[in-house]
């Protein structure tokens, strides 16, 4: 992936909360495309391998989660936060780390990752097929900015992070506000 390109059309599976269900489980099945999460906004995107991990739920979200305003400030209308999980998973972990700002993204197949060239096998540590951690601005639909950790390849025996941290991409805006 690189600057300039646009991003695969794809269509996610998503669960989202409908109060007139009513019960202890009021939520609905809503499928959103590509456009309707990056058609005419200017957004931060970051994928992480997986929810409920921790680098993930250590430092990556929470980051995002607590710089939200800052991003703002630059010209962001959003954050997704993206990962081969399904939309349970991604929601339950959103519900647990409080997550009020930063939007989940469940790519529950992979399909997204893998038209991205980012889909990695990580059977090594017993997860099958997941992303690899990166970060982009994306304007439109389109990759503004791109934040790749080092050494993607099939599993990788590490877990780098530093390249889609906030402060990186924060840095990034900075730089070119």
């Amino acid at each position: 992936m690189k600057t300039g390109v646009t991003l695969p059309q794809v269509t996610f599976h998503t669960r989202v909360r409908d109060e007139s269900i009513g019960g202890d489980n009021p939520f609905k099945w809503e499928d959103k495309t590509t456009d309707d999460y990056f058609k005419g906004k200017r957004v931060v995107m970051f994928a992480l391998p997986g929810a409920f991990t921790p680098t993930c739920s250590t430092y990556q979200l929470p980051g995002y989660e607590d710089g939200f305003a800052d991003f703002q400030a630059l010209g962001i209308d959003e954050i997704y936060c993206m990962a081969v999980n399904d939309t349970f998973v991604m929601n339950k972990w959103a519900r647990d780390q409080d997550i009020k700002n930063v939007k989940v993204i469940p790519d529950g197949s992979g399909e997204f990752t893998r038209l991205m060239g980012m889909l990695v096998d990580k059977s090594n540590i017993g997860f099958g097929m997941r992303t690899w951690r990166y970060a982009a601005v994306i304007k439109d639909g389109v990759v503004e900015a791109w934040f790749e950790e080092p050494g993607r390849e099939d599993n990788h025996g590490g877990d780098p992070y530093g390249e889609s941290s906030p402060k990186t991409v924060m840095a990034w805006l900075k730089a070119n506000a």
